[in-house]
C-alpha cells in the first residue's frame, strides 16, 4: 500500500470585503481617470483649434455615454457582474491607446472609452457595495471611498500635466494604462462576487424607457437623483468656471488651476462629514451643507471681480460642503432601491453625471447673455437652495 498522502492545496483565505476594499478600488480607478482629465481638453483644442467645436465634441460625447449608461443594465444582466468590470478597467486602457494617434477619430474613440468603461465601473462597484455593506455602514463606507480618492484627484492630473508636457502623450496615457491594469489586478486579487441571495426580478423589463419609468414613479429615487445632480452640478462649475474666472479677473492661470487643487485636496474632510452624518443624521447634515453650499455660492456671485481672491476663498467654502453631499448624498440611493433592481435603477440613477455636465453650460450661456460672470455662481446658488429645501423637506428622518 503506498504510503504517498496527497493533501489539498489550500488557497489563501480573504477576509470580507468592506469599506475599505471599495475605498482601495475606488482610489485607484480615481488615478486612472484624473491622470488625463486635464490632459484630453488640451489635446481636444491642439487636434480642433476651436473652443466651440471642443465644446460641441464634449457635448456628443457625453450624449453618446448617457446612452451607454442607460444600457448597462442589459451588459450586466447578460454577463457576469465581474466580466463588466473587467471590461470597464478594459476600456480606460484601451481608450488611452486611441488618445495616442492625437487624431480627431481617436480623440473621439478615445473619449468614447473612457466614458463607457466609467460608467462600468460606477454602476458595478455600486453594485457590490450594497452587496456588501450594510445600510447602516453606508454613510462610512462612502465618505472613506470620498476621503482616499482625494490623493487622485489633487495630484492626478498635475502628474499628468506634467507628463503630457515633460515627456509627451505617451507618458501621460501610459500611466493612465499602467494604474488601469492595476485596478483591474486589484479587483480580481479581492475576488468579490455577487451576493447569492440577491437576484434581479425576471419579471422586470430590461428596457432603458421602462427603467426611466420605474425610476422616476419612486419618490425616494427622484430625490436621491436631485441630492446627487446639485452636487455635481457644483463640481462642473467649479472645474469649468472657477479657473476661467481666474484668468479672466487677471489673476492667471495658476491661479486657477491652484484653485481646482485646493478643491480637490479637500475631500480628507469627507472622513469628518461622514462622521457628522452618523452623529446628527444624513437628512440634517445634507440640508445644512445644501444651504452652506448656497450661501457660499451667492457671497461669490455678489463679490464677483471686485475681489477674486475672497471670491475663490467662497468658491472653496462651497466646496468644503458639497464634499459633505458627495460623503453621504448617495446613501439616499442605496437605501431607497430595491434589492432586486438594483442593477437597473443605478444606471437610471447615474445619468445625473451626465446631466450636470450638459445642464449647465446651456444655462450659464443664457444667464451670461444679461449678466456677468458672477452670475454663474448665483444660479448655482439657487439650485443648491432647491435642493436643500428639498432635501429637508422630503427625505425621511431616519436618514
Amino acid at each position: 500500500m503506498s504510503t504517498h498522502v496527497r493533501h489539498p492545496i489550500w488557497l489563501p483565505a480573504l477576509r470580507p470585503a468592506d469599506a475599505r476594499t471599495f475605498a482601495s478600488l475606488y482610489a485607484v480607478e480615481s488615478f486612472a481617470r484624473a491622470t488625463i482629465s486635464s490632459v484630453i481638453p488640451i489635446q481636444a483644442y491642439e487636434i480642433l483649434h476651436n473652443e466651440q467645436i471642443v465644446s460641441i465634441l464634449y457635448t456628443i460625447v457625453s450624449l453618446l455615454g448617457l446612452s451607454v449608461t442607460l444600457f448597462m443594465p442589459m451588459l450586466i444582466r447578460r454577463f457576469a457582474r465581474r466580466w463588466v468590470y473587467t471590461a470597464g478597467c478594459l476600456m480606460l486602457a484601451i481608450g488611452s491607446v486611441f488618445f495616442v494617434t492625437h487624431t480627431l477619430p481617436g480623440q473621439l474613440a478615445g473619449m468614447l472609452c473612457r466614458v463607457m468603461g466609467a460608467s462600468a465601473l460606477s454602476i458595478t462597484l455600486n453594485l457590490y457595495i450594497m452587496d456588501h455593506i450594510r445600510k447602516t455602514d453606508f454613510m462610512q463606507a462612502e465618505s472613506l471611498r470620498m476621503a482616499w480618492s482625494m490623493f487622485a484627484w489633487t495630484g492626478g492630473p498635475t502628474l499628468g500635466i506634467f507628463l503630457y508636457t515633460r515627456f509627451g502623450i505617451y507618458a501621460a496615457h501610459g500611466a493612465v494604462v499602467a494604474f488601469a491594469l492595476a485596478l483591474l489586478a486589484l479587483f480580481w486579487a479581492y475576488r468579490l462576487g455577487d451576493n447569492p441571495s440577491i437576484r434581479p426580478g425576471k419579471s422586470r423589463p430590461a428596457n432603458p424607457l421602462a427603467n426611466i419609468g420605474r425610476f422616476v414613479a419612486q419618490p425616494r429615487l427622484r430625490l436621491a437623483w436631485l441630492i446627487a445632480f446639485g452636487r455635481s452640478c457644483f463640481w462642473t462649475t467649479f472645474f469649468v468656471y472657477g479657473p476661467l474666472f481666474m484668468v479672466i479677473t487677471g489673476e492667471g492661470k495658476l491661479a486657477g488651476g491652484l484653485l481646482v487643487s485646493a478643491g480637490n485636496a479637500l475631500l480628507f474632510m469627507a472622513i469628518f462629514w461622514g462622521k457628522a452624518g452618523k452623529r446628527f443624521g444624513g437628512r440634517r447634515t445634507m440640508t445644512f451643507a445644501y444651504f452652506a453650499m448656497a450661501t457660499m455660492l451667492f457671497a461669490a456671485g455678489g463679490v464677483g471681480d471686485a475681489a477674486p481672491l475672497l471670491t475663490a476663498a467662497f468658491l472653496l467654502c462651497g466646496a468644503l460642503f458639497t464634499i459633505a453631499l458627495d460623503a453621504l448624498g448617495s446613501t439616499a440611493f442605496m437605501r431607497s432601491v430595491r434589492s432586486y433592481e438594483r442593477a437597473q435603477m443605478a444606471a437610471v440613477y447615474r445619468t445625473y453625471l451626465d446631466f450636470s455636465e450638459l445642464t449647465p453650460p446651456l444655462v450659464y450661456s443664457v444667464v451670461l447673455s444679461f449678466f456677468g460672470l458672477g452670475s454663474v455662481f448665483v444660479t448655482l446658488g439657487l439650485l443648491a437652495a432647491f435642493c436643500g429645501f428639498f432635501t429637508w423637506r422630503y427625505l425621511p428622518k431616519s436618514f
